[in-house]
């Protein structure tokens, strides 16, 4: 499932306590850099947030063959991605922890 169909489907359940949504981690989002290291199929996501901070994530390819510097630099920001959702969920929870 998508970001965009699992929120449709927390929606249509009705589902309202506070939450971490992708359309409030892509808000975070300022800027975004990649990186690949010559010779390989590594790609490295660096996304900058709004407050300073950065989150990194990665792709690699087993094989050079099957490497696409596009897939792979989407792969590296959806990795970058989890990491911020993990980051605003404890950050959340913190906040409900201490009303």
């Amino acid at each position: 499932m998508t970001d965009e169909e699992i929120e449709l489907e927390i929606l249509e359940k009705g589902l309202n306590a506070p939450r971490v949504t992708s359309a409030a981690l892509d808000a975070k989002i300022v800027s975004e850099n990649y990186y690949r290291f010559p010779g390989t199929t590594v790609t490295i996501c660096l996304l900058h947030l709004q407050n300073g901070y950065t989150v990194t994530g990665e792709s690699a390819c087993v094989s050079s063959e099957n490497f696409d510097i596009a897939l792979g630099e989407k792969i590296a920001r959806e990795h970058a991605k989890n990491k911020l959702w993990a980051l605003e969920g404890y950050l959340l929870a913190e906040r409900l922890a201490l009303r």
